[in-house]
Formats: structure tokens, C-alpha cells, sequence
């Protein structure tokens, strides 16, 4: 029946994903077993594709293969390995198998294959078991034969992405169809899967892109990505930094100099234009340029070429542009803060990075990864999140995005430690060490006195049912109360109350922007 089900899948028109989560669920079921994970080898580390019985945080994890003896025994033979019950070797997965709520148990029992396709190695399949002795010698010949359809599946799912790349790309785009590169931007919302798709098809243009978003969404991330996916990407990508470029220096940064052009020019030097021809420049913070760079940055956009200080002779250069920034440039236009011609260039093809607090579950992806990294940094057995904290992570609204979850889960597991949790044992981390607000009942919160009757005119008449608020709208409660408290302390100082609520400024106004908060009427608006 097993059989009949993988070969059925296998030959069924499904989606790829689908394709290979089936595959582990079948597995999962037909071996009656506690978690099965398909992962694939992405240079030295092992990441998993589809799974099974596992938190869903596992997703986001790279396990190192030098740090997981397990996956490297697996991975190194063509045949099935089985693990004894009592191996000393510690298990990648313990704490992670899905439960119910109570103590982390450790893995029992373990056994895992390696899969090749086209005679290479491509990965492994692990099945793992919280009771000792639920696989035996019958279930390790199986999985042999099983791991034949397994690197069927993946051939299939192999080939039906290099055609949907191949649909993609145009004859004259010389895009590679190379196997994907080691996975960077994690997260399997749908709202996610659909920006990277697009990101995908504007790669293989030559249009200059403007990546905006917030502060810690990882738009380097996205910069690279489609300098990866372009038909430049044996060029160099050159990244700048606006931001941190002082007026006198810009210039020469971007563009070079003669020796002698100015005090200290002992040498000539080229600018970051030239050093990346023929490939891609990448201008972080770009809305923070000062006005007489931005105009000398619109020539060279628009003529294709650059003059080095103290050169009378431009040099022609060919490069892509991929700007960043955090700004609402457009606003930054209509105060006169950046120029229009150059926003206009800058942003032939335009792309909204979604907030961390916009893509769901991706929260808790993104988290496995960092537990991973946490794991390996403090040497512990095993690191995970309890449910409660689970849902502390999915209710936050995360003001610093991905930076912030980043830093959130490095301090917990500090924290972890330095209260007494032991390297060897499986550390759960609870909310207390997340140090993130817990969602506040709004019939708890006192309004301030200048929305005291606003609150009441939206109150329900007496004896009127209200159905309660959902999390969302408890979450923005919090936030509200937060942002009112903090600028009331400030004396209306956005800029003060920003660093009171430890977040970017440009991030806190447009959070109450979208939240509907106001500067209070006493205090002078800064």
C-alpha cells in the first residue's frame, strides 16, 4: 500500500513542494514513526525541504554537518543507518518532534538514508522515533527501497523547476539554470513566495530596482538575490553604504580620483562605478545622500559614464542599479529632501518588502534558524522554543523585523544559560527569557485623558454584546498604549520617543501612522 501511494504521487501533476511533503507524510505513516525530514545538502550545511512531525521552526534551521555526527554518518553512507537506542551520538532533532504539551523528550530511535540523484549527493531522509525499537532490520531494508522513489521525487521536482526557469528566462537573457543557491531568505508565506517570484522575473532585466521597507527586513538579502538570479552574476556586486559616506568623501567613493585631486590624494583610486563594471552596484540607504552627490549620482545614471576627481576625461562604465532604503522616498521628493529626476530613475521597477509582522508563520521559520545559530554559538544540545513562547513570537509586532527576532532569540538563549540551564540538556526557551510584551486585555488598559471620549463614544450601548477582540487587535492595543505613554514622557518628541521605545524613528511614525496615533494636542509635534 506504501508503494502504491509514493508511486502514485510520483506521477500525479502536483506542485513540487506538495509532491515532496507528501512523500514525508506517507512515510511518516506508513513507518508509524514520530518525524520524517527530507533534507538537502546546500554546501556543507543540510536544510530541510519538506517535513514531518517536526515544530514547525525546523524549517528554518541549517544543520552544519560538522556539528551534527549523526547527518554526517548518514549522509556519508549509500546504506541505510540504523542507531541503537542507547547511541552515545547526540541527535539533531532531539526536542524538536512534535508532542504533547510537557517536558522535551529526546529522540529514541533513529534512522536515516543518503540520496543521490544524477550520482551526486543531494541530501538525506531521517526518521525518528520518541519510543526505542520502533524500527528494526525489516524497516532498514525498506527505507532502501523507499529511498528509491524519494530521489525519484526529487529528480521530478528537479526537473520541473528547471522548466519553469527555462519558461522564465528569454533567449537572450543568458540566465543560469544552475542548481539554486544556499537558501538566504527564509520564510514559506505565501505573500513571501510571491515577492521572490517576482524578484525572480525583474533579475532578468536590466532596469534599475528600489527596494523599500523597513528597518531589518534584510534587503541586502533581496539586493543579492537578484543580483544572483541576473545575467551579471559572474560580475561583482559592489555594495555602498549612503549613509555612512560623509558629503566631502562621497563623491571619490562612488566615482574615484586622480592623484593630487585633493589634500591626502597620494594615489589614484577608482570609485565603486568602476569597480563594479559589468556588474551590479548596490546603494544601501540611498535617501540618505546628500543633495549635490545625488545630482553628480543622476549624471552618471543617465550618460552611462563616470569622472574620476581631478580627471577631465569620463570613463563609460556598464552597471545595474539596485538602490535600498527605508524612507518613503516620494515624501522625501515633495520636501525637497531628494531629487525627483533621480527618484524616478532609481525606481523604474519599485518592490514593497513586506514587514516581519505582515508574513505570518514565517516568524517562527525564521526563529529555527537562529535557534540553530544560537545552538552552535553556545555549544548546547539542543535549543528550542515552548508553545507559549510560540505564540509570544506570533503575536509581537516586531517594530526591528527579522534584525530584531535575531536578537531576541541570541539574548534568550544567554539568558537560558545564565540561569542555569545546562549545555547538555534540551533547553526550552520560555517567554520570561524572550523579554517581549505580552498581549494586554484592552478592557485592562487605562485610556489617556485626551482619548478618554473618544474610547467611550466607540463603546458599545449598555446591555449591547460585543464580541471579543481577536489577537490582532489586542496586539495593536498594546502598541497604541505603548507609543502614547512613551511620547506623554517625551513631551510629544518623536525622535525621543523612539529612543525611549528603543525603535527607528522613521519606523515609529509609521507604525502610528497605521495604528491611528497622534501626537498629543498639549505638546509642540517635533
Amino acid at each position: 500500500m506504501l508503494d502504491e501511494t509514493l508511486l502514485a504521487d510520483l506521477v500525479a501533476d502536483l506542485p513540487s513542494a506538495v509532491r515532496l511533503q507528501r512523500l514525508v507524510r506517507t512515510l511518516r505513516e506508513g513507518f508509524r514513526c514520530g518525524a520524517v525530514c527530507l533534507l538537502r545538502l546546500e554546501e556543507n550545511a543540510l536544510v530541510p525541504v519538506a517535513l514531518d512531525g517536526l515544530v514547525r521552526e525546523a524549517l528554518g534551521r541549517r544543520f552544519q554537518v560538522a556539528q551534527h555526527p549523526r547527518l554526517a554518518t548518514i549522509l556519508a553512507s549509500r546504506r541505510t543507518t540504523l542507531f541503537p537506542p542507547d547511541a552515545s551520538l547526540p541527535d539533531p532533532y532531539d526536542g524538536l518532534v512534535e508532542q504533547q504539551p510537557g517536558q522535551p523528550l529526546h529522540v529514541h530511535d533513529c534512522m536515516g538514508i543518503s540520496l543521490h540523484v544524477e550520482g551526486a549527493p543531494w541530501g538525506v531522509l531521517t526518521l525518528d522515533a520518541l519510543e526505542a525499537g520502533t524500527f528494526d532490520a525489516t524497516d532498514r531494508v525498506a527505507l532502501e527501497r523507499y529511498a528509491l522513489l524519494a530521489e525519484a521525487a526529487v529528480r521530478v521536482s528537479r526537473l520541473e523547476r528547471d522548466l519553469r526557469a527555462l519558461r522564465m528566462a528569454r533567449e537572450d537573457t543568458g540566465l543560469p539554470l544552475a542548481a539554486p543557491e544556499a537558501r538566504d531568505i527564509l520564510g514559506h508565506s505565501a505573500m513571501l513566495q510571491r515577492l521572490l517570484r517576482e524578484l525572480d522575473v525583474v533579475a532578468a532585466s536590466d532596469l534599475p530596482v528600489l527596494l523599500a521597507g523597513e528597518t531589518g527586513v534584510g534587503k541586502e538579502l533581496f539586493a543579492h538575490r537578484l543580483h544572483r538570479r541576473s545575467a551579471r552574476h559572474k560580475a561583482p556586486m559592489v555594495q555602498v553604504n549612503c549613509a555612512a559616506l560623509p558629503e566631502s568623501l562621497a563623491e571619490s567613493e562612488l566615482f574615484g580620483h586622480v592623484k593630487g585631486a585633493f589634500s591626502g590624494a597620494t594615489a589614484g583610486r577608482a570609485g565603486r562605478f568602476e569597480t563594479a563594471d559589468g556588474g551590479t552596484l548596490f546603494l544601501d540607504e540611498v535617501g540618505e545622500l546628500p543633495l549635490p552627490v545625488q545630482a553628480k549620482l543622476l549624471r552618471a545614471l543617465q550618460e552611462g559614464e563616470v569622472q574620476r576627481l581631478g580627471e577631465d576625461t569620463p570613463r563609460r562604465v556598464d552597471v545595474r542599479i539596485i538602490a535600498a532604503t527605508n524612507r518613503l522616498l516620494a515624501d522625501g521628493v515633495r520636501e525637497g529632501h531628494f531629487r525627483a529626476d533621480l527618484y524616478h530613475r532609481l525606481s523604474a521597477y519599485p518592490v514593497a518588502i513586506p514587514p516581519l509582522r505582515e508574513r505570518g508563520s514565517d516568524v517562527l521559520v525564521l526563529a529555527g534558524h537562529f535557534l540553530e545559530i544560537n545552538r552552535a554559538r553556545l555549544g548546547v544540545r539542543s535549543l528550542r522554543l515552548s508553545p507559549q513562547s510560540e505564540a509570544v513570537l506570533l503575536a509581537y509586532a516586531w517594530p526591528g523585523n527579522v534584525r530584531e527576532l535575531e536578537h531576541v532569540i541570541s539574548r534568550a538563549a544567554i539568558k537560558a544559560l545564565s540561569r542555569g540551564a545546562r549545555r547538555d540538556d534540551i533547553i526550552t526557551l520560555v517567554p520570561e527569557w524572550l523579554d517581549l510584551p505580552a498581549p494586554v486585555e484592552p478592557a485592562l488598559v487605562e485610556p489617556t485623558l485626551e482619548k478618554k471620549g473618544e474610547v467611550a463614544a466607540l463603546a458599545p450601548e449598555r446591555g449591547e454584546k460585543s464580541a471579543p477582540p481577536g489577537l490582532r487587535e489586542r496586539v495593536e492595543q498594546t502598541q497604541r498604549q505603548a507609543i502614547r505613554e512613551a511620547l506623554d514622557a517625551c513631551e510629544g518628541s518623536w525622535a525621543a520617543a523612539a529612543r525611549r521605545l528603543e525603535i527607528d524613528p522613521s519606523n515609529l511614525h509609521k507604525l502610528a501612522r497605521r495604528l491611528g496615533v497622534k501626537s498629543c494636542r498639549r505638546h509642540i509635534m517635533s
